[in-house]
């Protein structure tokens, strides 16, 4: 839980002063508010994807899964069938895990009917993000949020969607500003993400 001063004197959270592409990540959207329903569904599923490994090696295939999930339209994925499974099993360029791949196929029916219900993916989700102008000083694998949700998930047919991954999805798209006191990221995070609960009606 510390922050780390680069050569020019940027102060970055510890993780993502660690490798390039996470220093990239890390400035332009890692806590940043998402409300874009493509980009929720990618981060669900390649939090999925990354179980069992580390975000990096996600990251360095991302654009690898959007050629091979159709840029995760969430119409074009629900209608994959078993060509296309055999076709992910044969890409090397993404993870090639059958359980994770047909989930992400499940998960995007889960989804469309998740938009029917709640009108976007983000409308479901954005009520749940929690404001405090206070910086952590721990930051947990999972909270109450995060359990509940995917129970929520869980009860509504979604898989690979437990509660580390689902914290791991709160931080990333900005439900959360886990951005340590002095990362020179936190107060522009905290802007996007607040701009994105107001203009949703979630504050």
């Amino acid at each position: 839980m510390d922050v780390m001063v680069d050569d020019d004197g940027t102060a970055r959270c510890s993780w993502g002063a660690s490798t390039p592409d996470y220093a990239a990540y890390h400035d332009t959207e890692w806590g940043f508010g998402v409300a874009d329903d493509t980009r929720l569904f990618e981060k669900i599923c390649l939090e999925g994807f990354q179980s069992g490994l580390s975000w990096l090696t996600i990251l360095r295939k991302r654009e690898n899964f959007r050629a091979a999930f159709a840029g995760f339209d969430l119409e074009s994925v629900a209608r994959f069938g078993e060509r296309n499974v055999d076709r992910l099993l044969a890409d090397a360029g993404i993870v090639r895990h059958q359980g994770k791949i047909r989930s992400t196929i499940n998960n995007a029916a889960r989804a469309i009917e998740m938009v029917e219900a709640h009108g976007s993916l983000a409308a479901f989700f954005w009520p749940h993000a929690t404001f405090d102008d206070e910086a952590p000083t721990a930051i947990p694998a999972v909270t109450d949020t995060s359990t509940m949700l995917s129970k929520q998930l869980k009860q509504a047919g979604w898989s690979f969607v437990g509660p580390t991954t689902m914290y791991a999805f709160m931080q990333a798209m900005g439900l959360v500003n886990d951005h340590l006191a002095g990362c020179h990221c936190r107060d522009a995070a905290e802007a996007s993400r607040r701009a994105v609960a107001d203009a949703l009606g979630a504050t």
